[in-house]
């Protein structure tokens, strides 16, 4: 698997557990364990050393049984160098926290028979198709909504960062070569699990958002959730997203993911979401009040595809569900969990212990640094164990520094150009239109500042700084954009360019833009 947001996190321990505490957990099955008040204390000022050591500007903290809210508390501000606190009323942005949201609004439509998780996309989107033609005639939701489709890793995103809408993108998946054979392999997909999401609104008739209010939000009473990043973005109460710009948080470019709405576009408070997780711990109910039923929710914590070995004597084997992270930690220790993470200022998190009866969900208006995971881990630790057992955000830390590292330019420091091997004399070697299938169409154009590259349904020009020869290199837009990348001009014997490598969109080769 590619080092990516994923693997970081599973690199990083989901399942991890030291040897003492791995035959801990072996020696016998975990009792119900209600988080004391010592335990909720220790909490609070684990929240308080991780903001300060991080220097996340905001975060909010639920921790829940079946039958009750055990704490529910904000920490810091909303936005950086203002006063509005953060509390347990301020909504977040979720991202990826989104999916396991998602799998329940769905398990509602499963138990009540209007859809089922074996139902094939096609069936309710027809102009969805997959490369291979069997494998469009198959492709099922559980399939996409346990990432076993056979894309490669988060496949689509970038289609989605350079401007195109959810249509479009999930037109285009047919266009993404597979990277692993159909249901051998697990490799997360934002597009493809959002696909999944809207065909079962579909066949309910209904829009995703309507889905989601209807079946979720609304039944359990979750106030202030949605999945319309406009009611996000109206929201008074609403945290703001930072990045980090030296040793400081500042909001930055702030994310519309409403084109993977049911992958990552859900927005709630620490207390909406504590009122779904004590749905989870209830297997469906809330309050003697049926929301979903149990065997159609139960689905969706049920291990579909592995995501790790299984050999490893300091690891236990983890899954993924129907949008769950799931792993165990001893014979009776599964544990339901879920991290969302956007790199423009979203950082989430949510652990789920079915046997020991808890949650806990931590929400924070950050890029990822590791501290929402860092959270949780400490905390189950002080719950199961009676002591922190491991440096989580260390462990975390680098795991995320490393997944903020490009994945692209990296066999050169592009962001410093080369004065040896000038650009051809004549700019008309460089300029014309290009195409891809995938990514559509580029355009190279001349300004009185020099080339810019054109991108997206709506031209967008970025400006081209020389680099060396006929390589020059450009600032990507969007949520997976890190750093500079190297766009490589490529002549045939003539004096125009006849092909453009883009190295931001090649990762899977497929970032080669033909002259038109």
């Amino acid at each position: 698997m590619p080092f990516t947001r994923r693997s970081a996190l599973l690199a990083s321990g989901l399942g991890l557990l030291s040897p003492k505490a791995l035959a801990k957990a072996n020696s016998k099955p975990s009792p119900v364990r209600e988080p004391t008040q010592k335990h909720l204390n220790e909490l609070n000022a684990l929240v308080v050393d991780v903001m300060r050591k991080t220097g996340v500007p905001g975060m909010s903290v639920a921790v829940v049984s079946p039958d009750r809210v055990l704490d529910l508390k904000g920490f810091g501000v909303r936005r950086a160098g203002a006063a509005e606190r953060v509390d347990p009323d301020t909504v977040f942005q979720l991202a990826s926290l989104s999916k396991p949201l998602s799998t329940t609004a769905v398990a509602s439509l499963v138990g009540d028979g209007v859809v089922s998780w074996d139902h094939p996309i096609v069936r309710s989107l027809p102009d969805f198709a997959m490369s291979d033609p069997w494998v469009t005639r198959e492709i099922t939701l559980r399939d996409m909504f346990c990432h076993r489709s056979g894309l490669p890793d988060h496949a689509g995103d970038l289609v989605e960062d350079i401007g195109y809408g959810r249509n479009e993108i999930i037109r285009r998946l047919r266009y993404i070569k597979p990277d692993t054979s159909f249901r051998t392999h697990y490799a997360y997909n934002n597009m493809g699990f959002s696909a999944a999401g809207f065909a079962a609104a579909k066949a309910a008739g209904k829009s995703w958002e309507d889905i989601c209010d209807e079946r979720l939000y609304r039944p359990l009473g979750m106030a202030n959730a949605s999945s319309r990043h406009a009611d996000f973005a109206a929201r008074r109460n609403r945290a703001f997203g930072h990045v980090r710009r030296g040793d400081r948080w500042v909001v930055g470019e702030q994310r519309n993911p409403d084109a993977q709405a049911p992958a990552g576009g859900a927005s709630a408070s620490a207390r909406d979401m504590a009122t779904w997780v004590r749905m989870q711990l209830g297997r469906g109910a809330l309050d003697g009040r049926e929301i979903v039923k149990p065997e159609a929710l139960g689905d969706t914590h049920f291990p579909q595809i592995a995501t790790g070995p299984a050999h490893d004597p300091m690891r236990g084997p983890t899954f993924y569900g129907l949008g769950w992270d799931i792993d165990y930690g001893g014979p009776a220790r599964v544990r339901w969990s879920h991290s969302g993470a956007f790199s423009l200022g979203a950082s989430t998190c949510v652990y789920v212990m079915p046997a020991e009866r808890f949650g806990i969900v931590v929400l924070s208006n950050s890029a990822p640094v590791g501290a929402p995971e860092t959270i949780c881990r400490s905390f189950l630790d002080i719950v199961l164990t009676g002591k922190i057992e491991r440096d989580w955000l260390a462990l975390f830390g680098e795991a995320f520094a490393k997944m903020a590292v490009p994945t692209y330019g990296r066999d050169a420091d592009y962001a410093k150009p080369l004065a040896s091997a000038p650009a051809r004399a004549s700019r008309a070697t460089y300029v014309g239109a290009y195409r891809n299938e995938l990514y559509g169409p580029i355009g190279v154009v001349e300004t009185a500042e020099g080339l810019s590259l054109t991108l997206g349904p709506i031209p967008t020009p970025y400006p081209l700084r020389h680099y060396s020869g006929d390589i020059f290199t450009f600032q990507p837009p969007g949520e997976n954009a890190s750093g500079v990348s190297p766009v490589r001009f490529s002549r045939s014997g003539g004096e125009k360019a006849t092909t453009v490598v883009i190295d931001y969109f090649n990762a899977n080769g497929q970032g080669v833009f033909v002259r038109s």
